[in-house]
């Protein structure tokens, strides 16, 4: 039986209207794929405390978790991810990318020009739609 992995992810928006979206490292699984920020939940940590942990661990910055955006569960080959994507407002510092190889700014317009990690994909489409 496959295990599953309980993730969560921050929808950053900026001043700009801008998402902020990360490009998975080399040494990643699933490298040079585009993701929303975030990890998995510890055991016994509620959802905002694991993704305002994350976030900081991630990108040395501080974040509100405002609303839950989408919850999904996708099938890898090996396991399951449970993907609940948060919408958060950056509070204090600036992203900075330390697991990740870059970081980028975009438009919901623009998400689609990514190539996304497949957990991401539900809530990039849920995003685009707020959109139109």
């Amino acid at each position: 039986m496959k295990k599953q992995v309980k993730v969560v992810a921050a929808v950053i928006e900026n001043e700009h209207e801008e998402i902020l979206c990360v490009l998975r490292s080399s040494t990643m699984t699933m490298p040079n794929m585009w993701e929303f920020p975030g990890g998995k939940v510890e055991e016994e940590e509620d959802l905002n405390t694991a993704i305002k942990r994350e976030i900081h661990e991630e990108l040395g910055c501080l974040i509100e978790p405002d609303e839950l955006h989408n919850e999904h569960i996708h099938e890898y080959d090996s396991f399951f991810i449970q993907l609940i994507t948060i919408k958060c407002r950056l509070v204090d510092g600036i992203p900075l990318p330390s697991e990740h190889s870059k970081l980028l700014w975009l438009k919901r317009e623009d998400l689609s020009s990514l190539v996304w990690a497949p957990a991401d994909i539900p809530a990039v489409e849920l995003l685009r739609k707020e959109w139109t």
